[in-house]
């Protein structure tokens, strides 16, 4: 049996009331971070003593000293965000948080402030800054389409753009749209709600209904984007996965002058008929080396949803790679 050595590091701050915000609500946050690193934690006034291996005691020194360093700049510690930086770090220590954390992208009507909680998301807001179409592709969760719709406030806002254009396919799995009650408009309302929900989470209910009431919001499924030029606009493509190829094409083709799209979906998703391609699959293997057009990808490390979130989509992908080995006669991995 491998015995692994026991590590003791002390970690002091210097602020009292700092350190208190740190440790949490009767340490609250250190027992967070004890169970998810398997390490023990002792506070003693403005102190820490962190005792376990060697490299998980550097992990969680590392942790906390950046965790700190948020905090001195008066970005506040949730639990959320411990769990974040944790993911961070351990997929590489040399991450700084401060880069990632602190790179405002919108501050809502609620005075919250809206930002990165992973290198991928911060790499997307990059791409969104930096490039014209931007693709965001992986899991649920991982907040594709809300930080999209940050970048969007936040342009229209600046008055970078005149007006923001959101639409996707009103295609799911189960009812038709002719199966359902009502007019086109209620209709595909049930499809665009997640569209609307971000956007409430962003500005108040009044202000949204009065810049659509003037078209400078749009809310709309992609039929109705044939024959349109799109400019001075922030579209957002959200479900693009259950785009067909013709759809995708179509909808590239309307960004005119001074306009950004940004494009979202889960290949691993598709609700599309088993004869039809999706025209977000084909789209990664046509423009992905078209300069001007950036592809970030996300990963479950991403998930910024409740944290069994991660778990989930981490066991469907175990069995969707368990039925892929079985499917072509080889053994799948343990």
């Amino acid at each position: 049996m491998t015995t692994i050595e026991n590590h003791q590091t002390k970690v002091t701050f210097s602020d009292v009331e700092l350190s208190r915000q740190l440790f949490g609500e009767h340490n609250s946050h250190l027992q967070r971070i004890a169970q998810s690193l398997g390490v023990q934690i002792q506070a003693r006034g403005n102190s820490l003593h962190v005792q376990g291996d060697e490299v998980t005691v550097k992990l969680t020194q590392n942790l906390l000293t950046q965790l700190y360093g948020l905090l001195k700049e008066r970005y506040p510690i949730y639990a959320t965000d411990i769990d974040y930086a944790i993911r961070v770090l351990s997929a590489d220590d040399r991450a700084h948080l401060k880069d990632i954390f602190l790179d405002t992208v919108y501050i809502t009507a609620k005075k919250m402030a809206i930002t990165p909680k992973s290198r991928a998301q911060k790499e997307y807001i990059d791409a969104m800054r930096q490039h014209d179409i931007v693709f965001g592709i992986g899991p649920a969760g991982t907040g594709k389409t809300y930080l999209a719709m940050a970048m969007a406030v936040a342009a229209l806002s600046k008055g970078s753009v005149n007006r923001i254009i959101l639409t996707r396919p009103a295609v799911e799995a189960g009812e038709a749209l002719g199966f359902l009650p009502g007019d086109l408009a209620d209709k595909v309302d049930p499809y665009l709600r997640p569209l609307y929900d971000a956007l409430h989470d962003m500005m108040r209910f009044e202000k949204v209904t009065s810049l659509m009431q003037q078209g400078v919001i749009e809310v709309a499924p992609i039929a109705f984007m044939r024959g349109r030029t799109l400019n001075d606009s922030f579209i957002i493509l959200d479900e693009a996965q259950n785009t067909t190829s013709e759809q995708m094409k179509m909808f590239l083709t309307r960004i005119g002058f001074n306009s950004k799209a940004v494009i979202t979906g889960d290949i691993t998703q598709v609700d599309l008929p088993p004869q039809k391609v999706s025209g977000l699959i084909e789209a990664k293997e046509i423009l992905a080396h078209i300069k001007g057009i950036k592809m970030v990808f996300f990963s479950q490390r991403d998930v910024v949803r409740h944290r069994l979130v991660q778990d989930i989509i981490q066991a469907y992908e175990v069995v969707s790679q368990k039925k892929a080995a079985a499917a072509n006669g080889r053994p799948a991995e343990a």
